[in-house]
């Protein structure tokens, strides 16, 4: 395979959440591509492509534990136990209600106040292409039934693919939709450049509309005709704030919807940069994607100093759509993990330079 892992705990300074420092690992594949994994938050903290001139980094990311704790923006991290927003942070299952601590506003965000992305991921297994992070969630975390147990897989291959698998299981019913939050800027992500000159094709007929709060207002809409059709692909600048739901976003912040009759084998997401030198498809088998254009990054700490700024770099989110646990009629598969199910899904990232 000629893959390479390396511990490198010297990479992020400072104390994590508990009080310990975090333990980072590398990855590299046989082209020279290099992607970084720490066990808080079991988050993705850096990936970069070998080019003639050198490495470029295409992942947003701090450098340093400190500036990790003080962002709000999730950079990298996985996010649960319920990915997105759910309306006043309540949801019911059968005759049981449940209110969860709000963290945005009267909603709950990414699981909460004290979510999966602050925690530590135990290491459970390493390889030289893969590493394994694992969480046990207690019954009540975060205002949630039932203890979880759940897995991230990262793997990268020398076709320079970087896979994510998701797995959960739980002993009582209880909402799971895990996500990861990485931000990517294939121009250069420590440049601090503006990704709105990306061009991205997105494969979704459908878009969810929102709210000012971010959500949902309860049907599908098509996105023909809409500046939410991305269906060729198009600069994002293109359609840029020209509707009101963009308007209160501050730029797109929206979920798509996948056919579920879809090959899984065929990328949902294309993405070049502006001279198209470097692209990146997404694979996934998930529902649908929350596509976010880092409209709220300014004031964010940059991994190189300084700060990133709005739309330095935008999020491609696969998941189940936001406020699933309250529209059961939607057609989608149930965000609810029953005792015996197991949650299981997969996303690729796939470069091309």
């Amino acid at each position: 395979m000629n893959m390479t892992v390396d511990l490198a705990k010297t990479m992020i300074q400072g104390p994590a959440y508990d009080g310990k420092p975090a333990q980072v690992y590398e990855l590299r594949n046989a082209n020279g591509m290099v992607v970084t994994f720490m066990d808080i938050g079991a988050t993705w903290l850096s990936c970069k492509l070998p080019l003639d001139g050198g490495e470029k980094e295409v992942l947003l990311g701090v450098g340093n534990m400190t500036d990790f704790k003080e962002h709000t923006t999730y950079l990298g991290a996985t996010v649960g136990r319920f990915a997105n927003r759910i309306a006043g942070g309540r949801f019911s299952i059968g005759e049981k209600s449940y209110q969860t601590p709000l963290n945005q506003g009267e909603n709950i965000l990414h699981g909460g106040p004290e979510g999966f992305n602050k925690r530590r991921w135990d290491v459970a297994d390493i390889c030289s292409n893969s590493i394994l992070f694992v969480l046990v969630s207690p019954d009540g975390d975060q205002g949630f039934p039932g203890e979880v147990n759940a897995t991230v897989t990262y793997t990268l291959t020398n076709d320079n693919e970087v896979s994510i698998r998701y797995t959960a299981t739980t002993d009582k019913p209880t909402p799971i939709n895990l996500t990861n939050h990485a931000y990517f800027n294939l121009e250069d992500a420590e440049s601090g450049s503006d990704c709105r000159e990306h061009k991205v094709k997105i494969n979704a007929r459908y878009y969810l509309p929102t709210d000012a709060a971010g959500i949902p207002l309860g049907e599908f809409d098509a996105v023909k005709n809409t500046n939410f059709d991305f269906m060729e692909s198009k600069p994002i600048s293109r359609d840029f704030l020209k509707d009101e739901e963009q308007v209160n976003a501050k730029g797109y912040d929206h979920s798509f919807i996948f056919n579920p009759l879809r090959d899984v084998k065929e990328p949902i997401v294309e993405v070049e940069n502006r001279d198209g030198s470097v692209s990146m498809q997404v694979f996934t088998d998930k529902p649908a994607m929350q596509f976010y254009t880092g409209n709220w990054n300014s004031g964010t700490p940059r991994r190189i100093g300084g700060m990133y700024e709005d739309y330095s770099g935008f999020a491609l989110e696969t998941q189940f759509l936001p406020d699933a646990p309250n529209h059961p009629e939607w057609p989608q598969p149930n965000s609810v993990l029953n005792p015996g199910e197991v949650y299981q899904y997969k996303t690729r990232y796939k470069f091309s330079f």
